[in-house]
């Protein structure tokens, strides 16, 4: 059997079922996977990238050559020579790696069952619609469609396509006022939470972002007397909107509730309460700050010595948080005491990623991610407009 490192591509090559068979490597425990990444991570040297997301597990995290969002990830191995990606996330990051990666390069994910609720939310069919009938009451030509990273790639390309672009939880403020400096209005795709928080700071008020129902069976009679899907709102609200949220969500970040933040401040007078914009309204008004992943992490990082904060986002990261900053005299506990895991994200584990490399090392690319040439082209420019935003 040729290896990965001296065959340009793995296609035509027969699978060893003894060795390629993710069963057998379900049954083992854990820990019996380290030696074996280790083993075939030197084996494929810099052959192979490695991308761990902060919200993966501790277990997967110590073999990630690098750490951080999935904008940030993507970018990093598109900058590599490598020629395989290796990124444990979510399915969606995994396209976004993919459209990002230069020519000859490949992306995997470990485990295809790895998705996102938030992304799947937004199906691009359902999101047609929505614009068919912004256009059947003469509105589409006012908005501009804007998505997050967390959605498929196919809603990439449909941005990009209209004319719209891509925004991270960070940049969301920038890419609002682009649109906004058009006269425009936007369709925010697919992630309510972030959407009116960041419209909210803009100075948009809560009835000038209502919320397009997917799933809605409401239908109205628009211009030229044909009925329409209008994700259960009237014609008047669509026209009057200055932000039209889609409505979807993290299912993570949604379990935090205002509540949460009344307890934890009750308990630990003085605690600072930060929390990532993909949680509700009400949570975010009751913050004392409010950031993405890398912009809770370095708030963190600045506070001096004795902070104490209650952070609201994924638990692997809140506990990895803790640890770090444990000996440097902070303290850190998630908002919610139950914890909040992102059930997808954990879907890869040793095995999967140990199946994946000693796949590659054996010449076999598995569970490889390919975007079609057309949405990776539109989803490429939605992309790339976001760059020349900030």
């Amino acid at each position: 059997m040729n290896s990965v490192l001296d065959t340009p591509t793995s296609a035509a090559l027969t699978a060893d079922p003894e060795t390629c068979s993710l069963e057998n490597y379900l049954a083992l425990p854990d820990h019996t996977m380290d030696a074996r990444i280790a083993a075939a991570r030197s084996a494929l040297g810099d052959t192979t990238v490695l991308l761990g997301h902060h919200y993966q597990r501790d277990e997967i995290i110590r073999f990630a050559d690098h750490t951080g969002d999935s904008y940030k990830l993507s970018k990093i191995a598109a900058e590599t020579s490598a020629r395989y990606i290796i990124f444990c996330g979510v399915h969606f990051m995994a396209e976004s790696a993919d459209v990002l990666a230069h020519e000859g390069q490949q992306t995997i994910l470990p485990d295809l069952n790895a998705g996102c609720s938030m992304a799947d939310m937004a199906e691009i069919t359902q999101v047609e619609d929505c614009w068919d009938a912004l256009a059947a009451n003469g509105l589409a030509d006012q908005f501009i469609p804007i998505t997050y990273m967390n959605s498929t790639a196919a809603i990439k390309a449909f941005c990009g396509e209209r004319g719209g672009l891509v925004c991270t939880s960070s940049n969301a403020h920038k890419a609002f006022a682009w649109a906004f400096a058009q006269g425009k209005k936007i369709l925010f795709l697919p992630d309510q939470h972030l959407g009116r928080n960041t419209g909210y700071g803009m100075g948009v008020t809560l009835h000038e972002m209502p919320v397009w129902d997917p799933w809605a069976i409401q239908h109205v009679a628009p211009v030229g007397g044909l009925g329409q899907h209008t994700g259960g709102l009237t014609r008047d609200a669509l026209a009057s909107a200055r932000i039209l949220l889609w409505k979807g969500h993290c299912s993570v970040h949604q379990r935090f509730l205002p509540s949460h933040v009344d307890q934890v401040r009750a308990k630990y007078p003085g605690i600072q309460v930060i929390v990532h914009p993909e949680c509700r309204f009400e949570v975010c008004q009751k913050a004392d700050g409010v950031g993405s992943t890398e912009q809770l992490i370095a708030m963190v990082e600045k506070a001096p010595e004795g902070s104490m904060f209650a952070i609201g986002t994924e638990i692997h990261l809140v506990n990895r948080l803790a640890n770090k900053f444990r000996d440097k005299g902070k303290r850190i506990i998630t908002l919610d005491d139950t914890g909040c895991l992102c059930t997808t994200m954990y879907r890869i584990s040793p095995q999967h990623l140990a199946w994946a490399l000693e796949n590659l090392v054996e010449g076999r690319v598995v569970n490889r991610i390919q975007v079609k040439p057309e949405v990776k082209h539109w989803a490429r420019i939605a992309l790339d407009r976001m760059l020349q935003v900030g």
